[in-house]
């Protein structure tokens, strides 16, 4: 029997807080999920472009804050529609953010590379969900 690929999974946000209680919920979703972590939207994009060829290394799902320093997740999202052609993997991206304004809901949604707008916090039957509506 071949088993099933572990999810992979990377959070790119630089709230620590977010970053270690996301990881615990996932892994409570997902027992196989791998998570990777990322303070910010460069750090993401560099592990991206180093690994584009690479499947097994790529995630599955990659959730965005909007507010970080160095790159945010608007300029993340800009450098991503640039990448994602070498990518060998389809990344679902959801933006992830505690902002309620309806300009960035709008305008996270009507990017092309965005599938979802969640805001935080995000109970561990929202990550279950979120896993589930990805692969369905």
């Amino acid at each position: 029997m071949v088993e099933a690929p572990a999810l992979i999974v990377a959070l790119v946000d630089d709230d620590y807080i977010f970053q270690l209680t996301a990881s615990r919920l996932l892994k409570a979703a997902d027992a196989s999920a791998n998570v990777l972590q990322f303070s910010n939207g460069e750090e993401a994009l560099r592990y991206l472009n180093d690994h584009s060829a690479e499947d097994n290394k790529l995630p599955d799902i990659l959730l965005l804050d909007i507010n970080m320093p160095h790159v945010d997740g608007w300029m993340f999202l800009n450098d991503y529609a640039h990448l994602k052609g070498k990518l060998t993997k389809k990344i679902k991206i959801y933006m992830v953010s505690s902002s309620i304004d309806p300009v960035d809901m709008n305008r996270a949604k009507s990017n092309q590379s965005v599938e979802d707008y969640i805001i935080k916090p995000i109970s561990r039957e929202g990550f279950k969900e979120l896993i589930e509506k990805s692969f369905n």
